[in-house]
């Protein structure tokens, strides 16, 4: 299946469908948002020769609603010396700044001798007799007090939550990295700590990536961790995996949105993105 997030047009990122926010029907959501910023950061930086780097720590400000008009996306390097690179990127609507992002590559060494605590427990993917190693497009699968589906209905519930899921590419054409699939994932965690019982009522202002290593392929699981809310502000962290263990967290910092919730109780997906027709 061929499916991507922008088609490209001269310079300009185009949104696809899939990349309507169910916010607003106006609105581009944060997974598209922030895997254009991730591309032009990644893009970037392979100008400056310098594959020898891996992503360490990618920020991304949410401060105004994108819309699905197209938009274009300026880098600049703010630093690069042997060992660090921090480059910028933002994201422009019609001349206007609407996101941003930041992006510090490390170069990989040794790891030092001697012993340091880690924790001993961590999420694993679902079975792969359930969901066969594959980077095609396809509905999320989640985990709460009901087992791994693709049914949201199933998981509107209070229980914490995990998900697994292929990243699409950015622009059509381009095979996507992984880098790009887990920095645009990332925005998810915003589902996995904020959605409950009744809803998605939060929305996220920002999401921070820490990385210890890149994913080995497009899938990525997020698993909440903790949140915490106060005064109709949430913080809530998750830890990134895949199919070779750990990668690092994501934090989103999510303002209440109750007014305009997002209801997943009776709404299922079409591997496209699309809406599946509503039984009866």
């Amino acid at each position: 299946m061929s499916l991507a997030m922008f088609t490209l047009e001269d310079d300009h990122l185009v949104p696809a469908e899939i990349a309507r926010s169910m916010w607003k029907h106006d609105q581009m959501h944060g997974v598209a948002v922030s895997g254009a910023l991730a591309r032009a950061l990644e893009l970037r930086l392979t100008e400056l020769g310098r594959d020898d780097l891996s992503p360490a720590r990618y920020t991304v400000d949410l401060f105004q609603p994108a819309t699905m008009a197209p938009c274009t996306v300026e880098t600049e390097v703010v630093r690069e010396g042997r060992r660090i690179c921090l480059i910028d990127a933002v994201l422009l609507q019609e001349g206007k700044r609407v996101a941003r992002a930041s992006c510090i590559f490390v170069l990989p060494t040794e790891t030092p001798k001697g012993d340091v605590w880690t924790p001993d427990d961590h999420p694993k993917p679902p079975p792969e007799d359930l969901v066969p190693p594959s980077e095609e497009p396809r509905v999320p699968h989640f985990i709460s007090d009901s087992p791994w589906s693709q049914s949201f209905p199933d998981h509107q519930n209070a229980g914490r939550k995990q998900t697994w899921q292929a990243g699409l590419p950015v622009v059509e054409g381009e095979d996507g990295t992984p880098f790009q699939s887990v920095a645009s994932i990332a925005d998810g965690t915003s589902m996995v700590v904020n959605w409950g019982s009744e809803g998605v009522k939060f929305i996220n202002t920002d999401v921070t990536l820490a990385l210890a290593r890149r994913p080995v392929s497009r899938e990525v699981g997020l698993s909440a961790t903790d949140r915490v809310e106060h005064d109709g502000i949430a913080v809530g962290t998750a830890e990134v995996f895949d199919r070779a263990g750990p990668l690092g967290t994501a934090m989103v910092t999510a303002i209440a949105n109750a007014g305009r919730p997002i209801d997943f109780g009776d709404v299922e997906f079409e591997d496209d993105g699309s809406r599946k027709p509503a039984e009866g």
